[in-house]
């Protein structure tokens, strides 16, 4: 496997990533762990997530559980790393609606918060290496003022 800087970060992941977008529907959970663990067998380092991927109507297929009888991918992506997170880099995403309140989608401080604590439950973890906007968010302005640092460095 080869290996590459992440931007400015001074991480180095796999030129390949595994995407997670159809985890628990294609491939379905028991195959989607068989699947993580392979790519780790291959020197796949670099994970990626989001907070709204496989339990959502959206993602629901024919010969698959429906939505609401499936885990998500962040949750599935846990269970697989089960003990080898600290070998992984792993992004998640924000943005999308979870929800149908006014408050569940966008770029808001509180959403994003929100947001990543519950990913950070799901993926059995207490840090997420990459968590970006999934879209940007025509409601919240991108501004330095907004830039919210999780984990600041001293």
């Amino acid at each position: 496997m080869k290996y590459a800087r992440l931007g400015r970060s001074g991480m180095s992941v796999s030129r390949i990533a595994l995407g997670t977008a159809t985890f628990g529907v294609a491939p379905q959970e028991e195959e989607a762990i068989k699947l993580v663990h392979a790519a780790l067998d291959l020197g796949v380092t670099y994970f990626d997530c989001a907070n709204t991927y496989g339990d959502q109507a959206r993602f629901n297929r024919p010969g698959a559980p429906p939505h609401d009888q499936r885990r998500s991918a962040e949750e599935i992506l846990g269970t697989a790393l089960a003990g080898k997170r600290h070998k992984v880099i792993i992004s998640s995403k924000v943005m999308e609606p979870v929800g149908d309140g006014p408050n569940d989608r966008g770029l808001s401080r509180r959403h994003i918060i929100q947001q990543v604590e519950r990913s950070l439950a799901r993926l059995k973890t207490d840090y997420i290496d990459l968590y970006y906007m999934h879209h940007p968010d025509p409601t919240t302005p991108i501004t330095f003022d907004r830039i919210i640092y999780l984990n600041p460095v001293s």
